[in-house]
């Protein structure tokens, strides 16, 4: 049982992260921006944030079997539309597919485990869960970045197929075929506002440069979107049994925990992204490089995970996740001043750095945060830790982009402004290069046009390196904030001993 959704589970985590190597060819596909392409990404952690909440219920009503199953089915359906979409939207589409089976599967298969290991065994059982998140998330750039360079972008939608049809033959076998109990009630309206809330803001965020932040359509997303989540804390604060709890954020030390949680999800998962990119578009790797930047770091955070789980149980563990949060931070300023000079391996150095913070803060932050609270509020508190870790993902891929596109689009008007009549290299760069085209059989006008729109990529090029280093850097200050409730979380642990 465990292997069967084990297995399945890692298919999806694979999917989350393979297809951002995948990234540049789509833009190229469809000719969409980073606003469009990053929702390849977006979408899928925005579905997965919403349907964490359902897999509950959906067990009381339908039973496992049939949930793990039909989990499956709707994720290759979801494979198969995105391997032959059309057009973006259709991708998308197909994103919000697979996210929503993920959303379901991973708390799945956490109470899989729980429900067939002893108290004793349980440690093992989550030891390969964890594995699984980690592994699986590091492999995926590299496999996909494979299959892009030789099978093509589409085919990369299908490369967790495979295991797919495994955890799907498996469960058949393995998963009980229990009748259905009461399944109670499940608050619709709440997951109706958090999915309006997810949706209007990250859209109304990736598409407020492309249509002007003052124009109807985004103040009307955002103002929606606002009142959307207001509506869903008002509503998980009233409504008699709420999807989250929201009453465990006046525990300061679980609250602490929650906000490096959602720090955590945001650096994670929107440098996996901004990675693959930056390596393919600014150090002009091909994907299969870009993919394989990340295996080292992965290896290695396999090899901290178990060792960091053995610190917890030694030190404090907010002194293990500020040390990692430090880490953490350094490993993003190390990017920040990564440019198309930057050698193969020193960039692979420096994701080396940042995913030791990473493998420190893992174990160590859902510890921290679990011991704070009463036996009883453990199951919703480790629900909620998942919950802003996954939300934290959605939103760092989101705004890493929108900074992102911002920043470039400002360092390339600063740039442009500065290629006037006196400026002498950008006069000899285009005087260079007319006359290598001239040599090469190029006519005068030609060579004249070729020449300027050269220069044109090439202030491009620089506006879209410094404005991934300014996001790296950002990401680096945030992390460095996180600090600050990595401290609370400490000082109330001390408080309460």
């Amino acid at each position: 049982m465990t292997g069967a959704t084990l297995i399945g589970m890692i298919a999806m985590v694979l999917s989350s992260t393979s297809v951002t190597v995948a990234v540049p060819n789509v833009m190229g596909a469809f000719g969409v921006g980073q606003d469009k392409a990053q929702w390849l990404s977006t979408a899928y952690f925005a579905a997965m944030t919403g349907a964490m909440l359902l897999t509950s219920w959906l067990q009381n009503r339908f039973g496992q079997r049939t949930v793990f199953l039909g989990t499956m089915v709707a994720f290759a359906a979801g494979s198969f539309l995105a391997a032959g979409a059309p057009d973006m939207t259709t991708i998308i589409i197909a994103r919000v597919i697979q996210g929503f089976t993920a959303g379901l599967i991973q708390p799945f298969t956490m109470s899989i485990i729980f429900t067939v290991f002893q108290p004793e065994r349980r440690g093992t059982a989550m030891g390969l869960f964890g594995l699984g998140v980690v592994l699986a998330p590091a492999l995926g750039p590299a496999m996909g970045g494979i299959i892009v360079d030789e099978l093509g972008w589409r085919i990369v939608f299908l490369l967790p197929l495979p295991l797919t049809a495994v955890a799907t033959l498996a469960g058949a076998a393995f998963l009980p075929n229990r009748k259905p109990g009461p399944a109670g009630k499940f608050d619709w309206i709440g997951l109706i506002l958090l999915c309006l809330s997810l949706g209007l803001l990250l859209d109304g965020l990736a598409s407020g440069r492309r249509y002007g932040w003052s124009s109807d359509r985004i103040v009307l997303e955002l103002t929606l979107g606002v009142l959307a989540t207001l509506g869903f804390i008002l509503r998980q604060l009233t409504v008699r049994a709420p999807m989250l709890d929201l009453r465990l954020y006046t525990n300061p030390q679980f609250a602490s925990a929650a906000v490096v949680g959602l720090i955590f999800g945001f650096g994670m998962f929107g440098s996996i992204y901004a990675i693959a990119v930056f390596m393919q578009q600014v150090l002009g790797f091909s994907a299969t490089k870009a993919g394989v930047a990340l295996i080292p770091a992965g290896i290695l955070m396999t090899i901290m995970f178990p060792t960091a789980g053995r610190l917890v149980d030694r030190f404090p563990a907010y002194v293990l996740i500020m040390i990692g949060l430090v880490w953490f931070c350094v490993g993003f300023a190390l990017m920040s001043i990564a440019d198309a000079s930057t050698p193969y391996w020193l960039f692979v150095f420096f994701t080396l750095v940042n995913r030791f913070g990473l493998s420190l803060i893992i174990p160590s932050l859902n510890t921290g945060a679990l011991r704070s609270l009463q036996p009883d509020q453990v199951g919703q508190g480790a629900g909620m830790v998942n919950f802003v870790r996954t939300l934290g993902g959605a939103a760092g891929v989101n705004l890493m982009v929108v900074f992102l596109e911002g920043a470039t689009a400002n360092h390339t008007q600063t740039i442009v402004s500065s290629q006037t009549p006196d400026n002498s290299a950008s006069r000899e760069l285009l005087r260079q290069t007319e006359q290598l085209m001239r040599d090469a059989g190029v006519p005068a006008t030609d060579a004249a046009a070729g020449a300027l729109q050269y220069l044109g990529q090439t202030v491009y090029a620089q506006g879209l390196t410094q404005g991934f280093q300014d996001t790296f850097m950002l990401t680096a200050f945030i992390a460095a904030a996180a600090l600050i409730p990595a401290y609370i979380m400490g000082r109330d642990a001390r408080r309460t001993r």
